[in-house]
């Protein structure tokens, strides 16, 4: 059997992998100014950059972007479309309290929160996240659009007793295997499998234990929980602040005490402590039961000031009235009057006394229905960390106008004073919303290949360019981050890669120069429409490039020919390979590529010379018996077509699939990049068409051209 121990014979370079690090680097500061106007309580359409004016500081800023954005007439795969910006999205932060609250409202809440999520816009992203005291602010679950994660996250609540050592995703985009209820982080060896095993009772057996452990915490002092709570989301803030767009924080939890931050307002104790005190018994005197405790209050505080500069608003849900039907009768919980101040602080609402919160939430999500993001380029930065106050004005409008926006910016951190969770909540965001390009040179191969199952075995190439990888580097050791992700037209997650490689400087450097990286590795995917998501990342520089590559996945059960993209065999010995590390269970396939008894890797972007014919195979599925023709056609840039140079079939194999081996002259074009089209009809007279891009090499030298490449296709 061709396995890919085959590849053997091609990897005998092949690199180990390091521990996951991710980075971001910024050349051109742009600020982006998500805005929201209402007037009423309804938001106001049809408004253009000529109506507004925003302000940096004191100076008046001049708009070199702007974009009006309405959810009502944007359709579920708007993104795919490249109709919505990523800071036009909404973002929803679903934070569960597990050390404020009771562990029967929790359970409620769970239900709650996930027909919440059924009301919300296609395009809306939800991450989802927890706190305790004793393991501070937890993400499970990145800001994604797709709802199956989102409901496997919001079941699970990231507990450990729900969750087992699986591989996890490490942007936390993906927590189910697509197409499935099974856990990517899933349960515990031989314990099941499936969401239909977490139900309430396990989950709630789990929140008890946890419970117990944050008990111990609040009675030896409770102000150090709510200290513990204001540092924590304060830093959290801040992590948030790095996420592009509006972020609404969704707070499940019953609050605490007012009383542990400003003191008891009851006569009576005040009255008591007063007597204590004359008479002498100075040890049964608590200053901060009546006057409260500065620190925990100056830590509140300052988590509300980091939420709102980093666009976070608070929409607080009072979950103690989720308990169970008569637990709180008709009291008021006392944490609800710390949870409306969480809402107020930062603009948001309190939610009480239900269980319909998307019902309840739909004024909030009508008001920001509309969006109009303004852009600017600032000319002063200013030291890393430094904060710029925003002021939006809108001009020509009545008496009521209200116009929210981000209260202003920071100037960008260093990529080496950033946390983990910030490189990751960054990488996770760019990789999901941002526009591609960057400094880093790449191109992406991807292809379907029939297997026994309902998912298609797709092997994946991506080469990196080598000087563009190194550049600015020093030596050392350079961590070189790839992430590849496949999200379908709602932007749902089929698949993953990442890998993470540790470069020698003083062992690889020559090769990488000379020949770039390259990364084989595959993903399993039904049958279906997707879009592959690349992001490469130099993790000493912080140097970062982003991808896309559609890929269309067939049935091939569909009656006719299933004719794969073109490709090119690459020269052997160029450049370093790396296999990606398998995954546990991981099934074996046979490797595809052969010439004969010959395993070749094929090109990425393969770099043709004009009179210097190569070779190209091609893959077909389900072909019709007689003779086969092929003809071929040349794209360029611009959509004109070309001469489609010279095709001589020379070999055919059969399979499947069905391989032909042809030797291929291009035409004699300018430098630059094609596309090749390749028509095939067999001898059922059924036509097929598949297409991959092609340089034309600058002066007849390949690796010239080749480094000069911009971007991804």
């Amino acid at each position: 059997m061709r396995t890919w121990l085959a590849m053997a014979l091609l990897l005998a370079g092949a690199v180990g992998a390091a521990a996951q690090t991710f980075v971001d680097s910024t050349q051109v500061v742009v600020v982006e100014v998500p805005v929201q106007v209402t007037r009423d309580g309804e938001p106001v359409r049809g408004l253009t950059a000529a109506d507004f004016e925003i302000y940096d500081g004191r100076e008046k800023q001049t708009l070199t972007g702007f974009e009006a954005v309405d959810l009502a007439v944007l359709g579920q795969d708007a993104v795919a479309r490249g109709e919505l910006p990523d800071s036009a999205r909404r973002h929803f932060l679903i934070l569960f309290d597990l050390t404020f609250s009771d562990t029967k409202a929790l359970i409620q809440a769970r239900r709650a929160v996930a027909g919440m999520v059924e009301t919300l816009h296609p395009t809306d992203l939800v991450a989802v996240g927890t706190w305790s005291v004793r393991q501070g602010p937890k993400m499970i679950l990145g800001f994604t659009a797709d709802r199956v994660q989102i409901a496997a996250a919001i079941r699970t609540l990231g507990l450990p007793d729900l969750l087992d050592a699986k591989p996890a995703d490490p942007l936390r985009l993906a927590l189910v295997e697509a197409g499935t209820d099974n856990l990517v982080i899933g349960r515990a060896e031989g314990g099941g499998g499936g969401l239909q095993d977490l139900g309430d009772a396990e989950a709630a057996e789990t929140l008890e234990r946890i419970a117990a452990l944050s008990e111990e915490a609040r009675t030896r002092d409770l102000r150090l929980a709510v200290r513990s709570l204001g540092e924590n989301m304060a830093d959290f803030a801040r992590v948030l602040g790095g996420v592009n767009g509006r972020k609404n924080v969704l707070f499940l939890s019953e609050g605490f005490d007012p009383a542990l931050l400003q003191g008891s307002l009851n006569d009576g104790d005040r009255r008591d402590q007063a007597e204590r005190a004359m008479a002498g018994q100075i040890w049964e005197v608590h200053s901060g039961s009546l006057y409260g405790d500065t620190t925990s209050l100056n830590a509140v505080e300052r988590m509300l000031e980091e939420l709102r500069r980093a666009d976070c608003v608070v929409q607080a849900v009072d979950i103690a009235g989720l308990r169970g039907q008569g637990t709180l009768g008709g009291t008021r919980s006392p944490g609800q009057d710390v949870l409306l101040n969480f809402a107020k602080g930062t603009g948001g609402e309190l939610y009480e006394k239900t269980n319909d919160l998307g019902g309840a939430m739909q004024q909030m999500l009508r008001r920001t229905g509309v969006s109009y993001v303004l852009s600017f380029q600032p000319e002063a930065v200013g030291e890393p960390e430094t904060f710029h106050k925003l002021r939006v004005e809108v001009k020509n409008q009545p008496r009521g106008t209200r116009v929210v926006h981000r209260p202003g910016w920071y100037a960008p951190k260093p990529y080496s004073a950033r946390s983990a969770v910030e490189k990751m909540t960054e990488a996770a965001s760019r990789l999901l919303g941002g526009e591609e390009g960057g400094p880093i040179r790449t191109s992406l191969l991807a292809a379907p290949f029939r297997v026994e199952g309902g998912e298609a075995y797709v092997p994946v190439v991506l080469e990196i360019d080598g000087p563009s990888l190194l550049a600015d580097l020093p030596t050392g050791t350079l961590p070189a981050e790839i992430f590849i992700y496949a999200l379908d037209r709602q932007g749902a997650v089929h698949g993953w890669i990442a890998q993470t490689v540790g470069l020698d400087m003083a062992k690889v450097r020559q090769v990488l120069e000379q020949g770039g990286l390259k990364l084989v590795a595959h993903l399993d995917l039904p049958p279906g429409e997707y879009r592959l998501r690349s992001l490469v990342r130099n993790g000493a520089t912080g140097a970062t490039t982003l991808g896309t590559r559609e890929l269309t996945v067939p049935t091939f059960a569909e009656e006719g020919p299933v004719l794969l993209p073109p490709f090119f065999p690459e020269a052997p010995g160029r450049g370093l390979l790396v296999r990606a590390a398998p995954r546990p269970g991981e099934r074996e396939v046979p490797y595809p590529f052969f010439v004969g008894d010959q395993p070749y890797l094929p090109a990425s972007r393969p770099v043709l010379v004009p009179g210097s014919p190569v070779r190209l195979t091609l893959a077909v599925y389900n072909l019709g018996a007689g003779a086969v023709r092929v003809r071929t056609r040349v794209v360029d840039a611009a959509g004109q077509e070309r001469s489609g140079g010279r095709f001589d079939l020379q070999e055919q194999q059969a399979g499947p699939p069905h391989w032909l081996v042809a030797a291929y002259d291009p035409p004699r074009l300018p430098p630059g990049v094609y596309t090749l089209q390749v028509t095939l009809t067999d001898g059922a007279g059924a036509v097929r068409t598949s297409s991959t891009p092609f340089t034309i090499a600058e002066d007849g030298h390949p690796v010239a051209a080749r480094t000069s490449e911009k971007g991804t296709p």
